[in-house]
């Protein structure tokens, strides 16, 4: 490095400050990466990748960007994940001695993008920062482009639980970036660390403040309210003085949003991905999950509002119910949805453009947005005041807009420009000085014209005109064959093949007036711009109010549109454990079919004592996994306040819903088929309660038929013994049926299949009927897939051979599951054979009797 030239050592000196950084330094008119940065650039944003000295007869690579399109460079580099600091010129070239003096003078990462233009309209971008000690974990999240703050935390878990949480709301909320205090225990560090990794987040680990000095600098109520909660504190003290590090102006936030993980429905990381409620599991993109089947919405802060329901369904009865009853009144009342769609269509992304105003980096046309936005909001209030429903009790809700619309609009122009120091922003009329110095300009455009006149006539150059150039200003322009008519006053400036250029004193006297004047414009436009938006920044609570709501209806609206399009129902709720369907169906399938009756749907009603775990057998294709599934997104449905695919239903509220559904050697950790799915298990197994819902598909066939057969028989046995939970557990393994005839909550459902025996062939019904099957139908779907005709009967042989064989298992496995049973029965005879009945007294035999007693309680639990 001692070799290398003054501005090279400079750059490295910059990049050892920020070695985790992409660093743009700026030379001249460009942005330029060297070394290991211009190759990871050059790749990445597609640019040419050359070489430059820097002394010592070494070249190092490099690669630049245009300053004026710096932009949309660099936040495509950073939505892949990388961040970078913007190394500027801060000395004029002309005054420096030596090297020209360059600092870092902005930092961005994926979670501190703070130009909104580059986010994406219908998704929020969080930043996640987690602290997590040897039992405790806190989470606070935010999104620096719509202004808010959610922290939660959870005490007193052992390892395994705190990484499975804090996967869960990793998953759920899908964070851009992560920062996580450095003093994690290195026990939990490994996990932890593989868990971002294998998602694809950056994370940044932080030192954390015991003092929590950032926060107490940018929210001290928190602060003081929280002291009790050091736990809670430390997430989000952390978050705090990681973003400031960035400029990011948090004074305008809305408050920090404290939820608690037993507040909504829990859905575990697997189960989110395998019900594909926000992306398909084959191209990772929203077309065929559960939220491109309710997403009506008409605004991006409406679809951002729906997508965080969907993430947490609620609990708690009376909230789910007051989202209904809005659907409802939307759905029976087409006119009424069908006006309120409209004003919804005017409605910008008014939660995006307040925290544009609130960052000070709002322009001209985000403020006629604004207004053209609020402009719906009297006639929305009209609406909902002569709807005579539900609506008219939320207006008092909505908040008076009125002074910020006629600001914008008495000031700002409709067709105003991009760049707010470009001028073109602001009305005639609004500002009696800028009026003044336009009409300066006016003057001196009209004095022009009248100058040129003057002199044609004074000198008699008939064709003598005025011409005008950028960069020069105005001349006279004369012809050759005129030059004896030029008088003295006229001064020579260019000369040209056929004529010559001259200005007069006259001239660059109205030439300053034009000029001077539209400088004054741009200026005084600007200083009014900014004077504009700091009126609307003292009222930004008030919007945010607004856009709150106007999510909050834009959301109702959509469930309604799904609802009146789909003909889906309004279930009824209860906390009995009791779930009933009829005719239920599948949103997302239905949605691809030509009309919803293509679909055929089926009965669901489960969660008595007697009915807690349905065995359902039936073969491949013939809609057990697809059956199962629909049951769990009707339930999420319910429970997000939507009507449901159904013509009738009544739900019990689930605490959590678990899901074991499909083989994948690799859902995004990097673990076999058969690793997944027993983790997937164990996961139920801990942490399911008897108010959860469980969703298990095929378990046991990731590794051999009998240990699978054997792994599942003893999964529904312990979910009957320890759990119960309602379960639909979906299997090939035939064998499981007997299960009913042991345990008392358990029944049998199967896919009807018609066999049509004549032409050795099978019809799927799709219906679920009660009663086991007692066949798997693997050959005969294996005919219909096309395998050759000799593989089939070969295949009939084997099976005949084999299924004897299994005879005899079966009744090895009744019997073992009776042992336990038949070992209880023994000691409580031989107890009662030990007796001798003449020589013990009545409070001896009460004894006993209450022994045997709890021995036949406890073999029953």
């Amino acid at each position: 490095m001692s070799n290398f030239t003054p501005m090279m050592k400079q750059y490295l000196e910059v990049k050892s400050n920020y070695s985790d950084c992409i660093i743009f330094y700026r030379l001249g008119d460009f942005y330029e990466m060297f070394f290991d940065d211009a190759k990871i650039v050059s790749k990445i944003l597609d640019l040419a990748l050359t070489k430059r000295d820097c002394g010592g007869g070494e070249r190092a690579p490099m690669c630049g960007i245009p300053h004026h399109v710096v932009n949309q460079y660099l936040y495509k580099l950073v939505s892949q994940g990388f961040k970078v600091a913007i190394c500027e010129q801060v000395q004029d070239p002309k005054l420096a001695k030596g090297i020209v003096k360059r600092e870092v003078i902005k930092l961005v990462t994926p979670g501190t993008i703070d130009e909104f233009d580059e986010l994406a309209t219908n998704k929020n971008n969080y930043i996640m920062s987690v602290y997590m000690d040897s039992t405790n974990l806190s989470i606070t999240y935010s999104d620096i482009s719509t202004s808010e703050i959610f922290c939660t935390n959870i005490f007193e878990m052992n390892r395994d639980n705190l990484i499975s949480v804090l996967e869960e709301e990793v998953i759920r909320t899908n964070p851009s970036e992560i920062i996580i205090n450095s003093n994690i225990l290195k026990s939990l560090e490994k996990s932890v660390i593989k868990l971002f990794k294998n998602l694809r987040i950056i994370y940044t680990k932080v030192d954390i403040d015991h003092n929590f000095k950032s926060l107490k600098e940018n929210n001290e109520q928190f602060y003081l309210d929280n002291l009790n909660n050091k736990i809670l504190l430390f997430s989000i003290d952390n978050f705090y003085s990681y973003v400031c590090r960035f400029n990011v102006k948090l004074n305008d936030f809305k408050n920090v949003n404290i939820y608690e993980l037993s507040d909504y429905l829990r859905i575990d990381a697997n189960s989110r991905i395998n019900l594909e409620l926000k992306k398909n599991n084959f191209s990772n993109d929203i077309k065929g999950s559960l939220l491109s089947v309710i997403n009506y919405t008409k605004t991006p802060m409406g679809f951002r509002l729906l997508n965080k329901w969907l993430d947490q369904p609620l609990l708690e009865i009376d909230k789910i119910v007051r989202r209904q009853s809005l659907v409802e009144e939307l759905v029976l009342n087409s006119n009424f949805r069908n006006e309120l769609e409209e004003l919804l269509s005017n409605i910008s992304d008014i939660e995006r453009i307040n925290s544009k105003i609130s960052f000070g980096n709002c322009n001209g046309r985000d403020l006629i947005h604004l207004k053209n936005s609020l402009s719906s909001i009297p006639k929305m209030k009209n609406l909902f005041l002569n709807s005579n429903t539900l609506f008219s009790n939320i207006v008092s809700n909505i908040p008076e807009t009125k002074d910020i619309y006629n600001l914008i609009d008495s000031s700002i122009l409709e067709d105003v420009g991009i760049l707010i120091k470009d001028g073109n922003l602001i009305k005639v009329g609004y500002d009696e000085e800028l009026d003044l110095i336009r009409n300066n300009k006016i003057v001196g455009k009209e004095r022009l014209i009248q100058y040129e006149v003057e002199q044609r006539n004074i000198t008699g150059i008939k064709n003598l005109r005025l011409v005008f150039n950028k960069k020069t200003g105005y001349f006279f322009e004369v012809t050759k064959s005129y030059q004896n008519l030029v008088p003295d006053y006229f001064e020579l400036k260019q000369t040209l093949t056929n004529a010559n250029r001259y200005k007069t004193n006259e001239l660059t006297i109205i030439e300053n007036m034009i000029f001077g004047s539209e400088g004054d414009v741009v200026e005084k436009e600007y200083e009014l711009f900014v004077a504009i938006r700091n009126t609307i920044k003292l009222n930004i609570k008030r919007l945010q109010k607004l856009s709150d709501m106007i999510s909050f209806i834009d959301s109702i609206f959509s469930l309604s549109v799904v609802a009146f399009k789909n003909n889906y129902c309004k279930p009824t709720l209860n906390n009995e454990g009791i779930l009933d369907i009829k005719d239920g169906r599948h949103p997302v399938i239905e949605s691809f079919l030509s009309s919803i009756n293509e679909f055929i749907p089926n009965d669901t009603n489960i969660g008595q004592k007697d009915n807690l775990i349905q065995i359902i057998t039936g073969p491949n294709m013939s809609g057990k996994s697809t059956y199962i599934r629909q049951v769990a997104l009707i339930v999420i449905l319910a429970q997000i306040g939507s009507f449901v695919p159904a013509s009738s239903a009544n739900i019990s509220i689930v605490d959590k819903i678990f899901t074991r559904i499909g083989a994948s050697d690799n859902l995004y950790k990097g673990e076999s088929t058969f690793m997944v799915e027993m983790k997937e298990v164990n996961n139920i197994l801990r942490y399911a309660t008897k108010n959860s819902l469980l969703i298990l598909d095929e378990v046991g066939r990731g590794t051999s038929t009998f240990d699978g057969l054997s792994l599942a028989w003893a999964i529904v046995e312990y979910i009957s013994k320890n759990i119960k939970s309602k379960t639909l557990f979906a299997t090939h393994y035939h064998e499981l049926i007997d299960l009913e005839n042991i345990f008392p909550d358990i029944k049998n459902k199967h896919i009807e299949v018609i066999e049509d025996k004549e032409n050795d062939d099978i019809v799927f019904l799709r219906k679920i009927m009660n009663g086991g099957a007692n066949k798997s139908y693997g050959i005969e779907v294996a005919k219909l897939a096309g395998l050759p005709i000799d593989v089939i009967n070969r295949s009939k042989n084997i099976l005949d051979s084999i299924e004897k064989k299994e005879v005899e298992i079966e009744k090895d496995i009744l019997k073992s599951s009776n042992e336990t049973t038949s070992k209880v029965n023994n000691t409580i005879i031989t107890n009662l054979s030990n007796i001798n009945i003449e020589k013990i007294s009545p409070i001896e035999a009460f004894g006993i009797l209450n022994d045997l007693i709890n021995m036949a309680k406890k073999d029953e639990n």
